[in-house]
C-alpha cells in the first residue's frame, strides 16, 4: 500500500510529460528542402501542360528552364550577371560596415541609442521604391545610386540587429572587463561583437536579401540598362514572359545561395552556439 502511494506521483508525473519526439536528421530535413520545391514544379508542370494555367502568363518550368539555358548559350546571362552580382557586393558593403559600426555603440552608449533609435524607426518603415526618385536626384543615373540604393536596403536589418545583440549581452561580461580594467576597444572587440555576432550574421542574412530587391528595383527604374533587374524589366516589355521568369529565377537561386554562404560564415564565427 505504501509503495502504491509513493509511486503514485512519480507516475503521475510521467504520465502528464509529454514524450519528445524525436529529432529530425540532417539527411531528412535536407531531403524535405530539395523535395518541396521539386514537387511545387512538378505540379506547376502538368498545370501548364494540361492547359489548367495559361502558358502564356505562366510558362511551364520547362520552358523557362529552355529560355535559361539559352540565356547562358548566348553568353548574355553571365554578362548580366557580372555586372548585377558587383553591384550587389558594393552595396551590401557600404551598407553592412557602418551598420555594424552604429548597431555597436547604439547597444553599448543609451546616448547614442536614444539619438539614433528614432530616427532609424522612422525610416525604416519607407516603402524603399518610393524613395528612389530622392537617390535620382542625388546621384543621377549612374552606378552609385544603385550603390547606395542596395546599401541603404542593406543598413537597416543589420543595424537594427546589432544594436539589439550588443544590448543583450550579459552585464555581466561587461562587468568583468571593466574590472580588469579593459578599454573601450578591447570591450568592442572581445566582448560587444563576440556576443552579438549571432545577431550581426542574422542582420547581415536579412540585409543581403534586402539588398537583392532594391538592387532589382534600381536597375528596373534606374534606367541602367543592365543586369538582372533590367533583363526582367526587358523581357516583360517584349513579352519574352519565359525569359522574364528565368530572369526571376535566378534572383531566386542568388538570394539563396547568399543566404548559405552568410549562414556558413556565421557556423565558422560562433562554432560555441549548438544547432540542429
Amino acid at each position: 500500500m505504501t509503495a502504491t502511494i509513493i509511486d503514485a506521483p512519480v507516475a503521475a508525473e510521467a504520465a502528464a510529460t509529454p514524450r519528445r519526439r524525436p529529432a529530425l536528421g540532417r539527411t531528412a530535413q535536407r531531403a524535405i528542402s530539395v523535395l518541396t520545391p521539386v514537387v511545387i514544379l512538378v505540379v506547376w508542370e502538368l498545370l501548364a501542360r494540361t492547359g489548367v494555367i495559361d502558358e502564356r502568363f505562366y510558362p511551364a518550368p520547362t520552358a523557362i528552364f529552355s529560355a535559361l539555358w539559352d540565356q547562358a548559350a548566348s553568353g548574355e546571362l553571365w554578362e548580366q550577371s557580372a555586372v548585377s552580382i558587383g553591384r550587389l557586393l558594393v552595396g551590401i558593403v557600404l551598407g553592412t560596415v557602418p551598420a555594424v559600426l552604429i548597431g555597436v555603440a547604439m547597444g553599448l552608449s543609451r546616448v547614442v541609442r536614444a539619438a539614433l533609435k528614432p530616427l532609424i524607426s522612422g525610416l525604416y518603415p519607407i516603402p524603399k521604391s518610393a524613395v528612389f526618385p530622392l537617390f535620382l536626384l542625388f546621384f543621377g543615373l549612374g552606378e552609385w545610386t544603385t550603390y547606395w540604393f542596395v546599401a541603404v536596403g542593406a543598413f537597416f536589418p543589420v543595424v537594427i540587429n546589432t544594436a539589439a545583440g550588443v544590448a543583450n549581452v550579459s552585464s555581466v561580461y561587461y562587468d568583468v572587463s571593466d574590472n580588469f580594467g579593459a578599454s573601450r576597444w578591447q570591450v568592442f572587440r572581445s566582448v560587444a561583437i563576440p556576443g552579438a555576432m549571432p545577431s550581426i550574421i542574422t542582420g547581415i542574412e536579412l540585409g543581403a536579401g534586402m539588398g537583392l530587391i532594391m538592387l532589382s528595383i534600381a536597375e528596373m527604374m534606374g534606367g541602367a540598362g543592365s543586369g538582372w533587374g533590367f533583363m526582367v524589366w526587358n523581357s516583360f516589355q517584349l513579352f519574352a514572359i519565359d525569359a522574364m521568369y528565368a530572369y526571376l529565377l535566378v534572383f531566386a537561386v542568388v538570394g539563396f545561395g547568399v543566404a548559405m554562404i552568410v549562414g556558413a560564415i556565421g557556423r565558422k564565427l560562433t562554432p560555441w552556439i549548438t544547432r540542429d
